[in-house]
């Protein structure tokens, strides 16, 4: 097996002989100092976390308290899990003890009663992911409707933002190797999934649109770079000017900027493991938590929060002109 350096080096000249094709193309999206720019009353606040299914071990419990902190403070509308909802093994069913053990009784706060917009990671993979889909229909907050699927959110009278759910695990081949996988990666149609991406990013006419994933496009956490990501996503992104792909996977806080794409790594809502700057990173820590986010027609504010409460990071991210 090649050694990280190596897969590392692949991805970054996989990525240098793919800008030609953006080079030019693209409109800025500035990153500037939050505290230049309060968030006003009306922003559209919500969470975003990853990687939590524990049965409220390993930090779980203690990042659930500080999330319901927050959301009562500034009431989060919604919150979105970036996947990896249960370890290890996903769940079995819609009556799989885990949706009370590591869900239902962690996240119990009123102020966690709120809409969960949530797409599947790998280790939902190895369990039945129809079931989570299916837990939408006796659920009054958890919202899975498809594998992948788009919302619309509207900030004023004039500006929407388009929120697209994906679903990155069957675009990995080291999946359909897993014996424990097998059968879900294979029933799932990856080159139709990234057209209609495409297409429902193209037709798309709002004026923020915003990208979910669990895997991670570049990343210094453990797993780090994401080839076929790369290859098949990242091109999508950047043709179409999107400022921002949020993930998990990597189980920390990032905060990577590639030409004028934001990625957020938010993978850090239990165990966490160790991270190391690349050449994209503005913030990385290793350190359980999750990204609280105010979303406005011109900017989007960022807050990465750790599981004793403290801010750890925060910047703002404009929308592209």
């Amino acid at each position: 097996m090649e050694s990280r350096e190596n897969r590392r080096a692949f991805v970054r000249k996989l990525f240098v002989a793919s800008q030609m094709v953006w080079a030019g193309d693209l409109l800025s999206s500035r990153v500037l100092s939050a505290e230049a720019e309060p968030a006003p009353a009306e922003a559209l606040k919500f969470l975003v976390f990853g990687d939590w299914g524990r049965r409220g071990e390993t930090d779980q419990t203690e990042v659930a308290a500080q999330m319901a902190i927050t959301a009562k403070a500034q009431p989060a509308r919604f919150i979105i899990s970036v996947g990896d909802n249960f370890y290890e093994d996903g769940v079995t069913d819609v009556k799989d003890p885990q949706w009370q053990t590591s869900f239902e009784k962690v996240y119990a706060d009123p102020a966690l009663q709120v809409p969960w917009h949530v797409i599947l990671g790998n280790h939902d993979y190895r369990g039945n992911c129809d079931a989570q889909i299916a837990y939408s229909r006796t659920s009054p907050r958890w919202h899975l409707p498809a594998r992948y699927y788009r919302q619309t959110h509207r900030l004023d009278a004039t500006t929407t933002a388009d929120f697209f759910y994906l679903d990155t695990t069957p675009m990995l081949a080291e999946y359909a190797l897993e014996d424990q996988m097998q059968a879900e990666i294979k029933s799932q149609d990856v080159p139709r999934q990234i057209e209609w991406f495409k297409n429902a990013l193209t037709t798309s006419t709002a004026q923020w649109k915003i990208v979910f994933g669990h895997h991670p496009i570049f990343s210094g956490g453990e797993h780090g770079d994401t080839p076929e990501l790369i290859k098949n996503i990242l091109p999508i992104l950047m043709e179409n000017h999107v400022p921002v792909y949020f993930n998990g996977h990597d189980h920390d806080l990032q905060h990577l900027v590639c030409n004028d794409l934001n990625l957020i790594c938010t993978g850090a809502g239990s165990q966490v493991r160790s991270t190391e700057p690349t050449q994209y990173t503005q913030f990385a820590k290793a350190d359980s938590g999750f990204t609280a986010i105010e979303l406005t027609p011109a900017r989007m504010l960022v807050r990465m929060i750790d599981h004793t409460g403290k801010v750890l990071y925060t910047t703002c991210i404009h929308r592209p002109a």
